[in-house]
């Protein structure tokens, strides 16, 4: 039997230049951005890890259903990188990707500094 060809999901990686240090150094904001980032899309959390450093700064990974959100960010250099990944057998997330992504950028008032998608 031959199947179609499949591709399981988007993956977009970012490094974001953030002038707002205290969005940098504040977990739980981040935390509670994403849960509402998770309502609007409907992507279901299934685990939750955070990690506050010495700095202030923070590591932060979502286990979604559909994948993952992943956070680290940089105050001393004003700066996160922030991955996005939503796979699904079912229909073709991609554009939920993105627009994830733009709701984060929008939520750090962030600049660009590299921007990269994945088709996986």
């Amino acid at each position: 039997m031959d199947l179609p060809p499949y591709s399981p999901g988007l993956h977009k990686l970012v490094t974001l230049h953030v002038d707002e240090i205290n969005k940098l150094t504040d977990s739980q904001s981040f935390v509670d951005i994403t849960n509402f980032i998770l309502n609007k899309y409907e992507l279901e959390k299934v685990g939750l890890v955070v990690h506050d450093f010495e700095n202030n700064s923070f590591t932060i990974s979502f286990c979604l259903k559909e994948s993952h959100i992943c956070i680290h960010t940089w105050p001393e250099y004003n700066q996160l990188t922030l991955d996005v990944y939503l796979c699904n057998y079912l229909q073709d997330n991609s554009q939920k990707v993105r627009d994830v992504m733009a709701d984060y950028i929008a939520y750090f008032d962030a600049k660009i500094i590299k921007d990269f998608e994945i088709n996986r």
